[in-house]
């Protein structure tokens, strides 16, 4: 291998399976790095063969892939199911699985028994919840019981019946709230945590004061790492996209154009042809 080669980060990480430590490496070595979500084995096989570091399993699978329409609904035997096919085709990807809204709110003994659940099931590298306060506790609990966590900050969906879609921090006071929550969850041992829809000025000011990686949705370019709902990448939510994601492509289009030749072809007697018969 070149000398060039070698200094790549795509390359050099590729010669093994990604793990968590490396996150703080590249935050470290100042290089940015991706995260997006995936529910299914195809897709999760794609992601790995390109190099994605970190797959979400989210509970964003609701109002995504289910149907539901927000991720309230989503249950804890459904993120099993779609983390099981996921993790099945990332051999090489780190795979960070949501739990669901009801999961872990009651108590923290409520939280461990279902992360515990999430990983033993599924074969997940790590569990991510929503919030600070008692969330900094479980986070404390999930890694002294070995199970590694991600905190997400910000807009939190499972919180949307009370909060909204709303972007968050952007007041003195709730800034400095979610500076110190992202600081007791550092503290607490969570090994990166999701900062979504905040200000970009507070999301830097945060990503500069944490050791650990912060990894943004809607948060500015200065976080360590990015991470978009790839229905959203693809063009293929039936929602309104938000502000910070970015279609890369229009597969909704793509989709409905193969299976428009499908029907005419089907209609016209045209398909099966005798090279699509045995």
């Amino acid at each position: 291998m070149s000398s060039d080669a070698a200094n790549d980060p795509a390359t050099r990480e590729r010669t093994r399976p990604y793990a968590i430590r490396d996150l703080q490496a590249m935050k470290a070595r100042g290089e940015r790095f991706s995260m997006l979500t995936a529910y299914d084995h195809p897709t999760a096989t794609i992601l790995d063969a390109v190099g994605i570091p970190v797959i979400l399993v989210g509970d964003s699978v609701g109002d995504n892939v289910i149907g539901y329409d927000s991720t309230v609904p989503v249950t804890l035997e459904e993120m099993i199911h779609h983390t099981r096919a996921v993790v099945r085709g990332a051999p090489n990807t780190i795979v960070v699985a949501d739990l669901p809204f009801g999961s872990y709110q009651v108590d923290v003994e409520e939280g461990l028994r279902s992360g515990i659940r999430l990983l033993k099931e599924t074969g997940a590298n790590a569990i991510k919840a929503e919030g600070a306060g008692p969330v900094a506790e479980l986070a404390r609990r999930s890694v002294e019981m070995g199970m590694p966590f991600m905190g997400h900050l910000g807009l939190t969906p499972q919180s949307v019946n009370q909060i909204g879609y709303r972007v968050q921090g952007r007041d003195d006071a709730s800034a400095r709230r979610l500076m110190e929550d992202a600081r007791s969850l550092e503290e607490a041992g969570a090994f990166a945590i999701v900062l979504e829809a905040v200000p970009s000025a507070l999301a830097q000011e945060i990503t500069e004061e944490l050791v650990v990686p912060t990894i943004g949705i809607g948060a500015g370019p200065h976080t360590d790492g990015q991470v978009l709902v790839l229905h959203d990448l693809l063009g293929l939510s039936t929602r309104p996209a938000p502000r910070f994601a970015k279609n890369y492509v229009d597969l909704r289009s793509v989709i409905a154009d193969a299976v428009k030749s499908f029907q005419a072809e089907v209609a016209g007697g045209e398909f099966p042809d005798a090279d699509h018969s045995y």
